[in-house]
Protein backbone atom coordinates (compact mmCIF):
# COMPACT_ATOMS: atom_id res chain seq x y z
CA UNK A 1 0.00 0.00 0.00
CA UNK A 2 1.62 3.54 -0.66
CA UNK A 3 1.87 6.19 1.30
CA UNK A 4 -0.74 9.23 1.16
CA UNK A 5 0.75 12.49 -0.01
CA UNK A 6 0.20 13.74 3.63
CA UNK A 7 2.59 11.08 4.68
CA UNK A 8 5.75 11.64 2.29
CA UNK A 9 8.43 13.84 3.30
CA UNK A 10 9.46 17.12 1.60
CA UNK A 11 12.06 15.31 0.00
CA UNK A 12 10.26 12.70 -1.34
CA UNK A 13 7.51 15.16 -2.77
CA UNK A 14 10.15 16.76 -4.63
CA UNK A 15 11.79 14.20 -5.96
CA UNK A 16 8.29 13.01 -7.53
CA UNK A 17 8.02 16.78 -8.45
CA UNK A 18 10.71 16.46 -10.09
CA UNK A 19 9.98 13.78 -11.98
CA UNK A 20 6.54 15.43 -13.36
CA UNK A 21 4.62 15.19 -10.50
CA UNK A 22 1.98 18.09 -10.05
CA UNK A 23 -0.08 16.49 -7.56
CA UNK A 24 3.03 16.10 -5.11
CA UNK A 25 3.94 19.73 -5.91
CA UNK A 26 1.01 20.35 -5.38
CA UNK A 27 1.12 19.56 -1.49
CA UNK A 28 4.46 20.94 -0.97
CA UNK A 29 2.83 24.38 -2.10
CA UNK A 30 0.03 23.66 0.55
CA UNK A 31 2.42 22.67 3.27
CA UNK A 32 4.66 26.04 2.62
CA UNK A 33 2.46 28.80 0.74
CA UNK A 34 1.55 30.30 3.75
CA UNK A 35 5.10 30.38 5.28
CA UNK A 36 6.23 31.92 1.80
CA UNK A 37 3.71 34.65 1.92
CA UNK A 38 4.69 35.26 5.72
CA UNK A 39 8.39 36.44 4.64
CA UNK A 40 7.14 38.16 1.65
CA UNK A 41 5.20 40.28 4.19
CA UNK A 42 7.76 41.10 6.42
CA UNK A 43 9.99 41.84 3.84
CA UNK A 44 8.03 44.26 3.17
CA UNK A 45 5.57 43.19 0.45
CA UNK A 46 1.23 44.43 0.13
CA UNK A 47 -0.60 41.41 0.52
CA UNK A 48 -1.17 41.41 -3.25
CA UNK A 49 2.20 41.54 -3.92
CA UNK A 50 3.00 38.57 -1.69
CA UNK A 51 0.89 36.54 -3.28
CA UNK A 52 2.11 37.37 -6.73
CA UNK A 53 5.50 36.92 -5.90
CA UNK A 54 4.76 33.43 -4.03
CA UNK A 55 2.93 31.94 -7.44
CA UNK A 56 6.04 33.34 -9.00
CA UNK A 57 8.56 31.28 -6.70
CA UNK A 58 6.33 27.91 -6.69
CA UNK A 59 6.34 28.18 -10.38
CA UNK A 60 9.96 28.82 -10.90
CA UNK A 61 10.28 25.87 -7.64
CA UNK A 62 8.48 23.25 -10.09
CA UNK A 63 10.54 23.89 -13.02
CA UNK A 64 13.69 24.00 -11.01
CA UNK A 65 12.35 21.50 -8.41
CA UNK A 66 15.34 18.66 -10.03
CA UNK A 67 17.87 21.18 -8.38
CA UNK A 68 16.24 20.31 -4.90
CA UNK A 69 18.88 17.90 -3.36
CA UNK A 70 17.88 17.80 0.28
CA UNK A 71 20.35 19.36 1.84
CA UNK A 72 17.92 21.90 3.58
CA UNK A 73 15.15 22.04 4.16
CA UNK A 74 12.24 22.68 1.11
CA UNK A 75 10.85 25.74 2.69
CA UNK A 76 14.04 27.36 3.45
CA UNK A 77 15.07 26.55 -0.28
CA UNK A 78 11.64 28.09 -1.48
CA UNK A 79 11.71 30.74 1.02
CA UNK A 80 15.27 31.55 -0.69
CA UNK A 81 13.61 31.70 -4.31
CA UNK A 82 10.98 33.30 -3.12
CA UNK A 83 13.41 36.33 -1.63
CA UNK A 84 15.39 36.70 -4.57
CA UNK A 85 11.87 36.99 -6.76
CA UNK A 86 10.95 39.66 -4.93
CA UNK A 87 14.20 41.50 -4.32
CA UNK A 88 13.98 41.55 -8.69
CA UNK A 89 11.03 43.03 -8.53
CA UNK A 90 11.43 45.88 -6.29
CA UNK A 91 14.45 46.61 -8.24
CA UNK A 92 12.67 46.66 -11.21
CA UNK A 93 9.66 48.72 -10.25
CA UNK A 94 12.41 50.88 -8.95
CA UNK A 95 11.00 51.40 -5.46
CA UNK A 96 13.40 50.25 -3.78
CA UNK A 97 13.89 54.11 -1.59
CA UNK A 98 15.30 53.90 2.02
CA UNK A 99 12.71 55.11 3.96
CA UNK A 100 12.54 57.86 6.17
CA UNK A 101 13.70 57.67 10.02
CA UNK A 102 11.72 55.63 11.54
CA UNK A 103 8.53 56.32 13.88
CA UNK A 104 9.90 57.19 17.43
CA UNK A 105 6.74 55.88 18.99
CA UNK A 106 6.62 53.14 21.97
CA UNK A 107 6.01 49.41 20.93
CA UNK A 108 2.52 48.25 19.12
CA UNK A 109 1.41 46.00 22.00
CA UNK A 110 -2.71 44.65 21.96
CA UNK A 111 -4.24 44.09 25.15
CA UNK A 112 -2.56 41.35 26.50
CA UNK A 113 1.14 43.24 26.24
CA UNK A 114 2.32 41.15 23.36
CA UNK A 115 3.65 43.01 21.18
CA UNK A 116 3.41 43.19 16.91
CA UNK A 117 7.17 42.17 14.86
CA UNK A 118 5.31 42.81 11.71
CA UNK A 119 4.61 46.44 13.19
CA UNK A 120 8.19 46.74 14.58
CA UNK A 121 9.83 45.66 11.31
CA UNK A 122 7.53 48.44 9.57
CA UNK A 123 9.73 50.78 11.67
CA UNK A 124 12.65 49.84 10.31
CA UNK A 125 14.38 51.14 7.33
CA UNK A 126 13.63 49.39 3.47
CA UNK A 127 16.65 47.80 3.73
CA UNK A 128 17.34 46.68 7.38
CA UNK A 129 13.39 45.22 7.36
CA UNK A 130 14.75 42.94 3.78
CA UNK A 131 17.83 42.52 5.50
CA UNK A 132 16.77 41.23 8.50
CA UNK A 133 13.81 39.20 6.99
CA UNK A 134 16.21 37.56 4.52
CA UNK A 135 18.28 36.47 7.15
CA UNK A 136 16.42 35.65 10.06
CA UNK A 137 13.26 34.60 8.01
CA UNK A 138 14.59 33.04 5.01
CA UNK A 139 17.67 31.50 6.29
CA UNK A 140 19.93 33.20 3.97
CA UNK A 141 23.61 34.11 5.05
CA UNK A 142 25.32 37.26 4.95
CA UNK A 143 27.35 36.44 1.36
CA UNK A 144 24.23 35.29 0.14
CA UNK A 145 21.97 38.40 1.00
CA UNK A 146 24.73 40.26 -0.35
CA UNK A 147 25.01 38.87 -3.31
CA UNK A 148 21.02 38.52 -3.59
CA UNK A 149 21.06 42.66 -3.03
CA UNK A 150 23.95 43.38 -4.51
CA UNK A 151 25.28 44.77 -1.67
CA UNK A 152 28.98 44.99 -0.06
CA UNK A 153 29.17 42.17 2.41
CA UNK A 154 29.60 44.73 5.40
CA UNK A 155 26.75 46.84 4.54
CA UNK A 156 24.64 43.57 4.93
CA UNK A 157 26.26 42.74 7.91
CA UNK A 158 25.63 46.25 9.31
CA UNK A 159 22.40 46.81 8.21
CA UNK A 160 21.36 42.96 9.99
CA UNK A 161 22.79 44.25 12.98
CA UNK A 162 21.57 47.38 12.96
CA UNK A 163 17.95 46.53 12.69
CA UNK A 164 17.82 43.75 15.07
CA UNK A 165 19.50 46.47 17.67
CA UNK A 166 16.14 48.37 16.64
CA UNK A 167 13.80 45.80 16.81
CA UNK A 168 15.33 44.39 20.42
CA UNK A 169 15.16 47.79 21.74
CA UNK A 170 11.23 48.17 20.14
CA UNK A 171 10.20 44.63 20.99
CA UNK A 172 11.80 45.40 25.25
CA UNK A 173 8.97 44.67 27.60
CA UNK A 174 7.41 48.00 29.15
CA UNK A 175 6.47 48.23 32.19
CA UNK A 176 3.45 49.68 33.79
CA UNK A 177 5.39 53.13 34.67
CA UNK A 178 6.90 53.41 31.04
CA UNK A 179 10.06 52.05 31.38
CA UNK A 180 12.02 49.62 29.79
CA UNK A 181 12.13 46.01 31.34
CA UNK A 182 15.69 44.76 30.28
CA UNK A 183 15.55 41.03 30.01
CA UNK A 184 18.42 39.20 31.02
Amino acid sequence: MSKSLRDLHDVELAAQAAAGGRREYGELVRRHGSAVRGLLRRMGAAPSLADDVAQDAFLQGFQRCSEFRGQGTFAGWIKKIAARLYLKRVAREARYVAEAEADEAAPAQDEAGSMDLDEALRTLSETERVCVSLCHGAGMSHPEIAAAMNLPLGTVKSHVKRGLDKLRARLQPVAADGRSLHVG
